[in-house]
Parts: structure tokens; C-alpha cells; sequence
């Protein structure tokens, strides 16, 4: 049957006023809008509902029948969709969020306290792995959404930069790459180098970067947490390249961080599941993740830390 709630509607406010322009007044339509609904109901149903005369309208007992069962039927459908309204403003409950380690120490904090203002009934849960478990995650819909190092080529994800930061060179103060006016990639050619492992976003685009100045590097140590390049570098097992993110560098230690020539960028990047949406409130904090990585991109351009 091809009937549609306003005629349903329009036969309860009948039944209601017993009559068709009482109706018709109450609800917003002509009396002759009112009679063709309620022909239309009686076409679909193929069971004359009304009986009507010159002076009223009776319902018949089958009208009678539909009457009392659709008045309750349509107020709950009325109070599901008030309920389904409410959803959808709602900014409360739980959210899991994966990040790969780099973002959770220097974007999440930032990001988690602002959440914790602007959304107090929010809970952020913040998962902080390797980038290779963030999407997995995703796609196994065990986290809302994760933050990963792009770009990105997978087809399971919708995905949106958010903050584009180049690559950079980290050595020690004495090291002669800390004094050249310009560093460049092809200064890095034949050199002894501690990179991150695998297990991080970025390595793989180290590698793409290097392959495409044509460098050649002795990887003596792959890592996997970024902090851990600091203290390496500083005793002379290697140069090394980090992204903007990693800085500002730990305090009292004898390193320098130059920006590296061409610039050679990586993008963090939010992904959720293809063609899944957000709960409301995984909606409000994705949309705080990004207002947060814009004001870091502002910050670094008044105040340039490399």
C-alpha cells in the first residue's frame, strides 16, 4: 500500500472533528485538500472509511477500526521522531579516538583539553598506537576515528588533511650540517643516520623522499618512538630526519633542527570508516581535532620554531 502519514493524519483529525472543514481548520488545509486525502486512503486501503452526508460524516466500523489504532500508532511515531531530533543534538557519551604517537604527544593534549571545555558530557578516550593499529582500528570500527600520518592511498577511509608540516634534519650543534646557510637533501648523502621504524607513518615517506633526491643513507638505528632520536643523535650515532611535529626539542641538549630543502611535506590526516557517519558527539570532537590543528598551522607561521 502507497499511503502516506499525512493522510493518515488527515482521516484521524476527521474522526476527531466529525466533520471535514473542522478538520481542514485544525490542521492547516481546505476542506476539499481533506476530502481528496481522505479518497486517496480509501483507494489505497480499498475499504470505505467514512460515510458521509449532506450534514456529517460517520465513521464506518472500519474507519472506526483504523481511528483507534492510528491515534496511538501516529503519536508514537511523532514522540520515535522527536526522540531521533534529540539524538542528533546530542553532544554526550563516549568517544575513542586512535592517534599514532607523534600526534597523541604534541596535537591530542591541546586537543583533549579543548574537548574538555567546549564538551564536558564528551569522554574522549585516546588510544595512542602505532600508526598501522590506528588503521586497523578504524577499520574494524573499534575506534570512532583516528589521526594518521598521509597522504593516504586506502580505499576503506574517508580521509581530510588537516595540517600539512615538513620534514626536518636533526643533528648535533657541532655537526657541519648545523652551520651550512641552506640545508638541503642532497647534503644528507652518504651519511650515518637513526630514522623511526616502520611501525611509524612517516618512515615510509622518509623513504620516498630520500629515493627521490637520489640519497643514500647508512641506517645504523631504526627506532620506535620519536623521542628517543634526541638522545641518539646527541652521542653521534647519527643524523636524523623528524617531522615539525616532534619538536620543540627536550631542553639542554646540544642540537640543532634545520629545515630541510626542497620542502618536503607530510599531512596529518583524519580518517573514519567509508561511508559511515559520526555519532553526534564523534562529530563534535573530529571537528575539534581540526580547529585545533588550524591554530597550531597559525602559531607556527607568527612564530616560526625552524
Amino acid at each position: 500500500m502507497n499511503y502516506t502519514l499525512r493522510q493518515l493524519r488527515t482521516f484521524i483529525a476527521v474522526a476527531h472533528y466529525g466533520g471535514f472543514s473542522q478538520a481542514g481548520q485544525a490542521i492547516g488545509l481546505s476542506q476539499s485538500a481533506v476530502s481528496h486525502s481522505i479518497k486517496e486512503l480509501e483507494a489505497e486501503t480499498g475499504v470505505r472509511l467514512l460515510d458521509r452526508t449532506t450534514r456529517e460524516v460517520m465513521l464506518t466500523e472500519a474507519g472506526k477500526q483504523l481511528a483507534s489504532r492510528m491515534e496511538r500508532l501516529l503519536e508514537e511515531i511523532h514522540t520515535t521522531l522527536l526522540d531521533i531530533r534529540s539524538f542528533g543534538e546530542q553532544r554526550s557519551g563516549t568517544v575513542r579516538v586512535a592517534a599514532s604517537q607523534t600526534i597523541s604527544a604534541h596535537l591530542m593534549p591541546q586537543c583533549l583539553a579543548a574537548s574538555q571545555q567546549h564538551f564536558p558530557d564528551i569522554k574522549v578516550i585516546l588510544h595512542d598506537r602505532a600508526q598501522q593499529w590506528v588503521l586497523q582500528s578504524v577499520r574494524n570500527a573499534e575506534v570512532d576515528f583516528g589521526i594518521v600520518i598521509g597522504p593516504l592511498s586506502d580505499s576503506d577511509f574517508d580521509s581530510i588533511a588537516i595540517l600539512d608540516e615538513p620534514f626536518l634534519l636533526l643533528c648535533r650543534d657541532d655537526d657541519p650540517l648545523a652551520q651550512v646557510e641552506r640545508a638541503e637533501w642532497s647534503m644528507l648523502d652518504g651519511r650515518t643516520m637513526v630514522l623511526q621504524d616502520y611501525a611509524s607513518g612517516s618512515r615510509v615517506l622518509i623513504d620516498a623522499a630520500m629515493q627521490q633526491q637520489n640519497i643514500r643513507a647508512q641506517v645504523v638505528q631504526e627506532i620506535g618512538h620519536p623521542a628517543t632520536l634526541f638522545p641518539m643523535v646527541e652521542v653521534g650515532i647519527g643524523i636524523s630526519i623528524l617531522p615539525a611535529l616532534a619538536l620543540p626539542l627536550p631542553a639542554d641538549r646540544d642540537l640543532s633542527v634545520r629545515r630541510l630543502y626542497p620542502e618536503i611535506n607530510r599531512s596529518l590526516t583524519l580518517i573514519k570508516r567509508k561511508n559511515r557517519s559520526l555519532t553526534p558527539a564523534a562529530e563534535a570532537i573530529w571537528q575539534e581535532v581540526r580547529q585545533q590543528a588550524a591554530l597550531l598551522a597559525q602559531q607556527r607561521e607568527a612564530s616560526p620554531a625552524f
